[in-house]
């Protein structure tokens, strides 16, 4: 994960012109330099437990897709469009609900604005 904010940094520094190295880095450069380093030292001992967490979790995702994507690979090709669901509900028990939304109302193509919107007289 190192690797992830280190290649930028390096990309970030190797692109200033010559000419600004014979002068030496400029404040904002320093301070842009500065930060940077801040940084990555800041998130190293996050960046080393994720990952960890990472290696350990590696064989149990790779079980799961492994096992699930097949079936997952059917829903999905089984609904035509998700749009017309509501978000999964958990229940108590552990079972999961996906609903259909309720139908809207059909408008009718003479008269869009009939059904939608109320006429209001002035």
């Amino acid at each position: 994960m190192k690797q992830i904010f280190a290649i930028p940094l390096v990309t970030m520094m190797l692109s200033t012109p010559l000419v600004a190295q014979e002068q030496g880095p400029s404040l904002m450069e320093r301070g842009a330099q500065l930060f940077f380093d801040g940084l990555i030292e800041e998130m190293a001992p996050a960046l080393d437990e994720m990952a960890a967490l990472l290696e350990d979790a590696g064989p149990a995702l790779q079980d799961f897709v492994t096992e699930m994507g097949p079936k997952l690979r059917n829903v999905l090709e089984e609904v035509e469009d998700w749009s017309v669901y509501t978000a999964p509900e958990v229940l108590p028990n552990g079972d999961i609900i996906i609903r259909r939304k309720p139908d809207l109302p059909n408008i009718a193509p003479d008269d869009p604005l009939k059904e939608v919107s109320p006429q209001i007289d002035l």
